[in-house]
């Protein structure tokens, strides 16, 4: 029995060590995070109270001696036991966690932020009311304090959008726009990911949400608006503006991420690798080798020496 409960608290304890704070819904920073978080708290107070009240009643009954309780007082334990109290508890747990489940409200003035899943990558295009939208990938930022309304939807096949800390999961469907309304509750750079197989590179698709004060956010979101002018001709050489655009380099693409200000990003091919001068190279020639099953296309022809002044132009992009 011993040796039982240790093994079980060391399965709890290994559990729980593989959370952390910048992906875990046990550190939330978000309304709606930290409601489940609560509830889930409740509930399994709850269900661990259920679970030594039956193991005392069971150990009463195995020590009582027979006779000792009366058919009818038996029939009275199992009414109370069985049905009144457990209707009692439920439907006071019912009416508690009611408000909960209601949805943050949304005002004319509520910052939205279409979000749409692709293979494998996120489009995130941010609509301030009275504003033109500016696009993004691969990276949400949301002010803090302020409620956010997600629209959801997707390119090609089913994602599912999931930030443990700010809130639950939702689908995103093809042909379809989900709603998801947020607020970030305290500042900080947290992680994103699909939660529905979505093809070969599903679990390489992340993404960083950094949660801003509101003053930094407007300031950000400002900058964002502002061209990147790049004057390097390798980007139009091998087609990259194809599939790609940078504000103020000429027409581009939209097939593939926005890389206005590609350099910005902590990260590339979604959350997957640090930004650096070599990642950067790599990923432009052998994308393949990174996320399996991707749409870009691979670079092998392209120079190494190319590649490098490429990625280092990108990363110049702020």
């Amino acid at each position: 029995m011993v040796r039982g409960v240790h093994g079980a608290l060391i399965a709890v304890a290994l559990l729980i060590s593989g959370c952390n704070r910048r992906q875990s819904a046990l550190t939330p920073f978000g309304v709606e995070a930290a409601a489940t978080l609560r509830l889930s708290l409740v509930l399994l107070i709850g269900a661990v109270a259920i679970v030594v009240a039956m193991l005392v009643l069971m150990r009463h009954a195995i020590r009582t001696p027979g006779g000792r309780l009366t058919h009818h007082q038996g029939m009275r334990l199992v009414l109370w036991l069985g049905g009144i109290i457990p209707t009692i508890l439920l439907l006071a747990l019912l009416i508690w966690s009611l408000p909960a489940m209601r949805p943050l409200p949304v005002k004319p003035d509520t910052l939205r932020i279409a979000v749409e899943g692709e293979q494998f990558w996120w489009r995130v295009t941010y609509r301030p009311a009275g504003a033109a939208p500016v696009e993004s990938a691969n990276e949400l930022r949301v002010p803090v304090g302020r409620t956010v309304e997600l629209k959801l939807t997707a390119g090609d096949v089913i994602h599912s959008l999931w930030v443990p800390g700010l809130a639950g999961k939702m689908d995103m469907i093809p042909g379809r726009t989900n709603s998801l309304v947020v607020r970030a509750t305290k500042p900080g750079r947290f992680r994103g990911v699909c939660t529905e197989f979505c093809g070969l590179s599903h679990a390489l698709m992340a993404f960083d949400v950094v949660a801003m004060e509101p003053a930094a956010f407007d300031g950000w979101l400002a900058g964002q608006r502002r061209p990147a002018v790049s004057g390097d001709a390798l980007f139009a050489r091998h087609g990259c503006n194809g599939c790609h655009a940078i504000r103020g380099a000429g027409q581009g693409g939209a097939i593939g991420p926005d890389l206005t200000h590609f350099g910005a990003r902590a990260s590339l091919a979604a959350g997957v690798l640090p930004m650096t001068t070599a990642n950067v190279a790599g990923f432009i020639r052998h994308p393949e080798k990174t996320k399996p099953g991707v749409r870009m296309p691979a670079f092998p022809h392209m120079p190494e020496a190319d590649a490098l002044a490429l990625a280092r132009t990108l990363q110049g992009l702020k």
